[in-house]
């Protein structure tokens, strides 16, 4: 060993305190001025992306392996200016991007992060909290408990709720439905499911596949999930949900949960949740509520008959960064059963024990994960900017955009609606009217009117499977989405059906346009 090998050595073991100089000078953050500099930089590209984003293709085009292909091995053995990162952030990222905050995402359930909602973002980032524990963050934990509290009142929900900001609806999901297994075998806490009867959820045909993955990690299992066949419209029916609940009684399985949803994934249908709500109550199911898409719509009054009863379910999903603005990840579980959903999955270690616990919320007791993002200061930020009047307003300006494509589609002799319309997503099929109009055999063909309508870029839709039947979806909830946007995807629509019976009678020019030639 070298004496300068000797020296540091000796300097670890007695303590930083007797570190040279040179050394504490190389071994720091950032410079400040130059994160000054930089943060100019990132904040002035970021004003011009939003702004000029829509000259962008919505859909990446890269292909499988693009960017991993550029990328070195290894990582730099010296730090590299910050020019360089944002270069190649330019050059290589932003191709491998698909825009979800361009205003022609029309597909999946579009989302706007907004402004203030990034500025949340650039501060949370900045103060870097963990909200385990009230004293870990006071500030995390006493904002989350009031800006829930305000969405509850614009959603039209109760102030008793209780409420708390997880990931996503799949964590949210998974969190109430861990309270219902506690409510229906609160042994298994203690000594596992081994013993116990079977247990049972329930949910529509149409739920997310989040609720399965969550019977599935609670130890139920795939046969632990009964999906209830729906009506006409997509909705769970009750008569089906009865017979399902009391046949199982019957076998010694007993009712854990009924998941209803108020905006499914594929159609947005809304169960009938005040017919389910007694159902459930009979047999001493938890309810829980997945309104992760549908729930920002109650910020209307008028549209609060779609949630009749939800105020008396167990649990309620709301996702804020699906429709309220909010950058991804930000959902809000409410539950009037808050200490049932504590003591399913609160666990307190010696070293997590703090004075003032038993005066204070503990968020880490109410979710799976101990770490938690301050995501509620985003959630503020934007409820602040908007304000009730504001968020009202952008709502009902997507829901009737929404009304409007789907009149557009009505009036087409070629094209047919397969679901209703309750909010601001759409969902059809181009069905020729000389044509079996359910038959499989134009499941191909509106897959290739999509994925040719999406390479040209400027807009971007999705699909589904409804019974046999392959449909497109297009959905409205983007802040900068207008009408004419709509205008662009149904136009291309149309003229790629048009395409489909020239291609197939080999008249020249009439191919599709396809992803690698645009």
């Amino acid at each position: 060993m070298s004496d300068t090998e000797a020296r540091e050595g000796d300097v670890v073991r007695r303590g930083s305190a007797a570190a040279p100089p040179a050394l504490e000078s190389s071994v720091g953050d950032m410079d400040p001025e130059a994160f000054r500099r930089w943060g100019r930089e990132v904040v002035d590209w970021v004003a011009e992306y939003m702004a000029t984003r829509e000259n962008l293709p919505v859909l990446s085009r890269s292909r499988p392996g693009d960017l991993r292909s550029q990328l070195p091995e290894d990582p730099p053995e010296e730090g590299e200016d910050p020019s360089l990162w944002l270069q190649d952030f330019q050059d290589m990222i932003l191709p491998g991007v698909t825009h979800w905050n361009h205003p022609g995402f029309l597909a999946y359930f579009a989302i706007s992060g907004s402004g203030p909602g990034v500025l949340g973002e650039m501060l949370t980032a900045a103060l870097n909290v963990n909200g385990m524990l009230w004293r870990t963050s006071p500030a995390a934990t006493e904002l989350e408990e009031h800006v829930v509290g305000w969405l509850a009142r614009l959603l039209g929900l109760p102030d008793s709720l209780f409420g708390v900001i997880q990931d996503t609806a799949s964590s949210s999901s998974f969190a109430a439905l861990a309270a219902a297994r506690h409510q229906a075998f609160p042994q298994v806490r203690a000594h596992g499911l081994t013993g116990s009867a079977p247990g049972r959820v329930y949910a529509s045909a149409e739920a997310h596949s989040s609720i399965e993955k969550a019977v599935i990690a609670l130890g139920l299992g795939q046969a632990g999930l009964t999906r209830i066949p729906t009506d006409a419209d997509f909705r769970m029916r009750p008569e089906a949900l009865q017979r399902a609940m009391a046949e199982d009684v019957e076998r010694g399985i007993q009712p854990v949960a009924v998941v209803a949803t108020l905006g499914t994934t594929s159609t947005t249908s809304v169960d009938p949740l005040a017919e389910l709500l007694p159902i459930a109550r009979r047999h001493g199911a938890w309810v829980h509520v997945d309104a992760a898409y549908g729930g920002a719509a109650a910020a209307l009054p008028a549209f609060r008959p779609h949630f009749k009863g939800w105020e008396e379910a167990d649990s309620i999903v709301v996702n804020p960064h699906k429709w309220l603005f909010t950058p991804v990840d930000c959902s809000v579980l409410f539950t009037r059963r808050r200490e049932v959903l504590r003591e399913s999955l609160s666990l307190v270690p010696e070293y997590l024990r703090t004075r003032e616990e038993d005066e204070t919320t503990q968020l880490m007791d109410y979710g799976l994960p101990l770490g938690r993002r301050f995501r509620a200061l985003k959630l503020w930020f934007v409820l602040r900017h908007f304000g009730v009047r504001g968020i009202r307003e952008r709502i009902a300006h997507h829901i009737e955009l929404g009304q409007r494509f789907a009149g557009l589609v009505d009036a087409a002799p070629d094209w047919i609606r397969v679901a209703a319309v309750p909010f601001s997503t759409v969902v059809f099929r181009w069905a020729p009217h000389d044509s079996d109009r359910d038959g499989p055999g134009l499941d191909d063909d509106n897959r290739r009117i999509m994925d040719a309508v999406n390479a040209r870029g400027q807009v971007f839709l999705s699909h589904t499977r409804l019974g046999e039947r392959t449909c497109l979806r297009m959905s409205v909830g983007n802040l900068e989405t207008r009408w004419s946007h709509l205008e662009t995807c149904w136009t291309q629509l149309v003229e790629e059906a048009g395409r489909l019976p020239r291609e197939r009678a080999g008249i020249p020019g009439a191919a599709a346009v396809s992803p690698e030639a645009s």
